[in-house]
């Protein structure tokens, strides 16, 4: 059997966590079997990042990205010269610049077949649009790197506890009731129901959609968003044979009992979706990007100015995201 390639990961600020929590995710390489990845960029900023945390990870240059199974026992290796000044806390227009050169570089390797899958580290999406990024985050950026339209990447965040897809993302909360339609629910479910097959292995998925009022609406009492939108979306699934239900009230669909009925929740907002996954898997959450020819994963926190450099940031949601993505890409890899 051939040696799987290896995964390519994006620097993210670095000035926030993603430095320490790469080096340190590359530190616990073989007690926690992290699979072997190659970062695009910032030798020098990991370099120092290792420092803050005590670490032993010595970072060597690599020039391709095979050269990373042959570096990656004894050393972190890192993909090019390009590099910044590291300032721990306090985010720079030149850092912006390497977080985006990085994923840029990061994505074209993927996509050009050169790592496995793409794993992306944390980005303060205000401070890279000085350096021109214009999109509002990182899963529609890989929408637009793909020419895929913007709702066919669809973010899910996976945990061990619960996996959960925001039907409406980076938005503001007046807009979500126009912004819901039925053919968006009908595209993104679709899309939802394919990857929970491809990339998690689940024959027969379930999945569960969340209503948008409280109590789903109370049959029109609190709203129709539920009576004219989500229940005929729900309605017409359930024909095409997917194994869904809803809609169903917010507050009711996350407890334990009910998380067991479903693989993946449909929620209507971006909080509905990640406040309860963040509640309870919030060191170990993955923020997919589902509906691209790349397996792409990213840990499920930000960038944390405010710790870093204090050896204070958890490695697991990084960690996890590594491991996810070398899941999903065995799988894609196995089903041809």
């Amino acid at each position: 059997m051939s040696t799987p390639l290896p995964l390519a990961v994006s620097l993210g600020d670095p000035a926030g966590i993603g430095p320490e929590l790469i080096a340190e995710s590359w530190a616990q390489r073989e007690e926690r079997a992290v699979p072997a990845f190659f970062v695009v960029g910032g030798a020098q900023v990991l370099a120092a990042a290792v420092l803050t945390r005590a670490l032993r990870v010595p970072v060597e240059r690599i020039d391709r990205p095979e050269q990373a199974l042959e570096v990656w026992d004894h050393a972190l290796p890192v993909l090019g010269a390009d590099d910044a000044d590291y300032t721990p806390g306090k985010p720079e227009e030149s850092g912006a610049r390497l977080a985006l050169y990085s994923l840029v570089e990061a994505t074209s390797r993927a996509a050009m077949g050169e790592a496995r899958g793409l794993v992306t580290a944390p980005i303060a999406k205000s401070h890279l649009a000085q350096a021109g990024f214009t999109q509002p985050g990182q899963t529609e950026f890989l929408a637009d790197a793909f020419g895929r339209p913007r709702e066919d990447a669809v973010m899910m965040l996976a945990g061990p506890n619960l996996r959960a897809v925001p039907l409406t993302v980076h938005c503001a909360l007046s807009e979500v009731p126009e912004l819901i339609t039925k053919d968006l629910i009908l595209h993104r479910a679709r899309i939802v129901h394919e990857a929970l097959r491809q990339d998690f292995g689940i024959e027969k998925p379930r999945i569960a959609v969340c209503g948008l009022n409280p109590h789903a609406g109370e049959d029109g009492r609190f709203g129709d968003e539920e009576q004219f939108v989500i229940g005929p979306a729900v309605a017409e699934l359930e024909k095409e044979g997917l194994d869904i239900t809803g809609p169903h009230p917010g507050d009711a669909l996350f407890t334990p009992r009910a998380r067991k009925a479903y693989d993946a929740a449909i929620a209507m907002y971006h909080d509905q979706a990640l406040i309860p996954l963040k509640a309870l898997d919030f060191d170990e959450g993955v923020n997919v990007t589902l509906g691209l020819p790349i397996v792409r994963t990213s840990p499920d926190h930000g960038t944390a100015f405010d710790i870093a450099g204090k050896g204070k940031a958890d490695p697991g949601a990084m960690i996890a995201a590594l491991k996810l993505a070398s899941e999903m890409a065995d799988r894609r890899a196995a089903n041809g």
